[in-house]
């Protein structure tokens, strides 16, 4: 029976291979790895939830809510807005379920940089109810670039929209395109950030978990693609009608000539053990005021399930940096923003990844082709992007290729 071949079992390769199967087509998902997932995956230790590469999901991705069913996922949300380490104090730019300090955070701002107050409410009204076009509206301009022409303050960038977006697109200097800001800004706006109950893994896990039995292969690593021949490390050959590369981009140019490989960004996140939380609060607390610019939570706060009764998880991720070496600065500096003790906090794990986040500078193309002629294609955050919704829409995009160059009559399955 003819076949498709799906290389990669991350969130582009599950989305293309459900779409696929959903219309009818036989597809054999081929992942190097042992387990599904790509860069979206969770760790147990000791009872904790670690997640490694994307660590936040945004439940206003459109893409999300059209390929899995966000109840299933029982997503636990962090609040909205942060809290921002000042000189010598944290500044609570959160919403109104925080109380007394969220209004006294706000009214300090106010007070102080009113231009700022009045130039971050227009940009939340054009991109949060404004329409999606205007988001993607083309420009030449990075996200740095970006807030300079919305008049933000210095200090309000380097305090808060810095250490905040450095931890978004992994980019330190803001030199990621503007639109791909106005973008991920909009689902923030509309949604805020939340994890599953489960870790971050349940989402490729339903994935996975609608495709029909049998249909991925792990430890099935492609080391050649030869036309629509898939050649396998162990030294299978699987001949295909198509055949989908669905791996990050750099695997993606090794295996297709025609893929250029895309530039990375880095992240690193230890996880710690500490016998209570430092600061019980759902909101994500940045760092402006170091050059680790330091993203952290209490991530069992946000949801109970990612640390064991007792015991509290907390994470901090340091974006554009894979150095494990860090992780004295890094206590040191949770200390200081958290106000308490880090010597007695058990180092549960860290993770150097230097293919975290594929570059997106001023001029991405936010939609590059997936289709690579004589039945080959691409899909990943690379070719979208860099994001959970990218992954998805090119995932479904390749595979929509693929249906056509096959004129497969698409049809859902009873």
């Amino acid at each position: 029976m003819p076949i498709d071949v799906v290389v990669g079992a991350g969130l582009a390769g599950l989305a293309a291979a459900n779409h696929l199967q959903r219309h009818g087509v036989d597809v054999v998902v081929c992942e190097a790895g042992d387990e599904v997932g790509g860069r979206v995956r969770t760790d147990r230790v000791e009872g904790f939830q670690l997640d490694r590469g994307f660590q936040v999901l945004l439940p206003a991705y459109p893409e999300l809510r059209r390929q899995v069913d966000p109840q299933q996922l029982r997503l636990r949300p962090f609040t909205s807005g942060v809290i921002a380490m000042g000189v010598d104090r944290r500044r609570w730019l959160t919403g109104p379920r925080h109380g007394r300090v969220a209004l006294a955070g706000a009214l300090d701002l106010l007070r102080h940089r009113p231009v700022d107050v009045a130039a971050l409410a227009t940009l939340a009204l054009r991109d949060g109810l404004g329409p999606v076009s205007l988001a993607r509206r083309r420009t030449t301009r990075s996200v740095a670039e970006e807030l300079q022409h919305w008049r933000l303050s210095t200090r309000t960038v380097d305090e808060v929209l810095r250490p905040f977006l450095a931890g978004v697109f992994l980019d330190p200097l803001l030199s990621t395109d503007a639109r791909v800001f106005h973008l991920i800004w909009r689902c923030f706006l509309r949604g805020g950030g939340a994890v599953p109950a489960e870790g971050m893994s349940a989402l490729p896990l339903q994935l996975a978990g609608n495709l029909a039995d049998a249909t991925i292969r792990t430890a099935a690593e492609a080391c050649a693609i030869d036309g629509t021949r898939v050649r396998l490390l162990g030294g299978e050959t699987i001949s295909a009608r198509a055949v989908v590369v669905a791996t990050d981009g750099s695997t993606a140019a090794r295996l297709l000539p025609e893929v250029d490989p895309p530039s990375w960004h880095a992240v690193t996140t230890f996880y710690y053990a500490a016998p209570r939380s430092p600061l019980r609060s759902t909101t994500l607390l940045v760092d402006g005021h170091s050059d680790l610019l330091l993203n952290t939570v209490d991530l069992s706060i946000v949801a109970e399930q990612y640390a064991p009764p007792g015991q509290s998880l907390i994470a901090a991720s340091v974006p554009g940096r894979a150095d494990d070496a860090l992780e004295p600065a890094v206590r040191h500096r949770l200390a200081q923003l958290y106000g308490t003790d880090t010597a007695g906090w058990r180092l549960l794990a860290s993770y150097p990844i230097t293919r975290a986040l594929p570059v997106m500078r001023p001029g991405h193309r936010l939609c590059r082709a997936v289709r690579l002629g004589s039945g080959r294609y691409v899909c990943g955050d690379h070719r979208d992007t860099s994001s959970i919704q990218g992954a998805l829409v090119s995932g479904r995009r390749a595979a929509t290729a693929v249906l056509t160059d096959l004129g497969v009559h698409a049809r859902r399955r009873g």
